[in-house]
């Protein structure tokens, strides 16, 4: 019988409410089901989010994982974005049912965590060769949400405090508003992006030596990429000494190995800091003054 964790089940039910309780109530038999029609025999899950993900191997033996989410646009976007990439920088999607909310993915193996590198500069360096290969020029037609979508949830947050921006300072949030702006107004040729590409998202494998997860599917400046980047891994990042002095390494090594300006990096690393922030409050979700910690540093 599958066990299903209660704080995953409590992100669910918040989430979701009632139609999160029902969905809840039949995963198990979802599990089952696709357990049966793709030959697996389930084993155990991983630190769950969002999605239930557990590990699998299929009748021959070979290592998989059994990814199942609630079904919504943003799970359908990352199976696109998968089919997409195809492999190249990021996990296999072996098999799908984008009206069930289920994937089969690759195993990778070891699977350790680009966070777990000590050498900030090592790790800064590998996200940089992952994210070349992910980055393509976007479908002239596709289901992916823009940077541009993403940026009104600055403007939702100033909805919300009647034009005020709550609990965020103002100055910070001035100049995300005006990042946008101007890295938008560029009119950089659209790429596909990852979307949400940081150190927890970035596994060690064996097919290639570092692949990316959980890809959310965006289209937009290729640049923006940088920005989950930079406050990651949260939170154990924000307490490193010389947080500061680390970011700005960051910055100029992402310079370098990306080929865009500072500039353009630092920018879309504090309209990311603040636009994430707003998501959080947004979700009533607690933390968002860390990624504002990380901007006003950078």
């Amino acid at each position: 019988m599958t066990s299903i964790p209660p704080a995953f089940a409590q992100t669910i039910l918040e989430r979701h409410n009632q139609a999160g309780a029902a969905w809840l109530q039949h995963l198990p038999t979802l599990l089952a089901d696709y357990a049966h029609r793709w030959s697996l025999q389930l084993e155990s899950s991983f630190v769950l989010s969002y999605n239930y993900v557990v590990s699998a191997r299929r009748a021959d033996g070979s290592a998989v994982v059994l990814k199942v989410g609630y079904p919504s646009r943003e799970f359908v976007n990352e199976i696109d974005a998968l089919q997409l990439y195809a492999g190249d920088g990021i996990v296999q999607l072996l098999d799908f049912d984008r009206d069930k909310g289920v994937m089969l993915l690759e195993r990778l193996q070891p699977g350790d965590t680009l966070s777990t590198l000590a050498d900030d500069e090592k790790a800064t360096i590998i996200a940089t060769t992952v994210m070349r290969k992910l980055w393509r020029p976007a479908p002239a037609v596709h289901p992916f949400p823009t940077v541009a979508e993403w940026a009104q949830g600055l403007q939702r947050h100033r909805a919300r405090f009647d034009g005020g921006v709550g609990p965020l300072p103002e100055r910070l949030f001035a100049e995300a508003e005006a990042q946008f702006r101007d890295l938008l107004a560029a009119h950089e040729p659209p790429m596909l992006l990852h979307g949400d590409l940081h150190h927890f998202n970035i596994l060690r494998a064996q097919r290639q030596p570092w692949l990316a997860i959980d890809p959310k599917g965006l289209v937009g400046d290729p640049a923006y990429e940088v920005g989950a980047f930079l406050y990651n891994p949260w939170p154990a990042f924000g307490s490193r000494p010389n947080v500061g002095g680390l970011l700005q390494r960051r910055v100029a090594l992402l310079a370098e190995h990306l080929g865009f300006d500072r500039a353009r990096i630092r920018g879309w690393g504090v309209a990311q800091a603040v636009l994430s922030a707003c998501w959080t409050i947004e979700d009533n979700g607690q933390g968002w003054d860390y990624t504002i910690a990380i901007g006003e540093r950078l």
